[in-house]
C-alpha cells in the first residue's frame, strides 16, 4: 500500500532547524519577561531612560528574529520538497 502524499506542514523538519527557530522565538520573550534586567533608569539615550529604549529596541530585534525563523522554516520545507 502506497503512503499518502505528505503535505508541506506534515513533513518532519531537521532538529537543528527546529531548535534554532525555538531559540529565535523565545529569545525576545525571555529578554522582555526578565524585567529585573532592564528596570532601571540609566544609561539614558537621548534623554530616554534605559527602561523605555531597551523595550523599543526589542521591537526591531524581535521582528528580525521572527523573520529569520520564518526563513529557516521556509527554506527547510522547500529543501525537503525536492528530495
Amino acid at each position: 500500500m502506497a503512503e499518502p502524499d505528505r503535505t508541506e506542514r506534515g513533513q518532519k523538519l531537521p532538529p537543528g532547524v527546529v531548535a534554532a527557530v525555538a531559540v529565535l522565538i523565545l529569545a525576545p520573550l525571555v529578554a522582555l519577561l526578565w524585567v529585573g534586567s532592564y528596570a532601571k533608569e540609566d544609561p539614558k539615550l537621548w534623554g530616554f531612560p534605559f527602561f523605555y529604549w531597551y523595550q523599543f529596541l526589542w521591537v526591531f530585534i524581535a521582528s528580525a528574529c521572527t523573520w529569520v525563523a520564518y526563513m529557516l522554516l521556509h527554506n527547510a520545507r522547500r529543501n525537503q520538497g525536492g528530495d
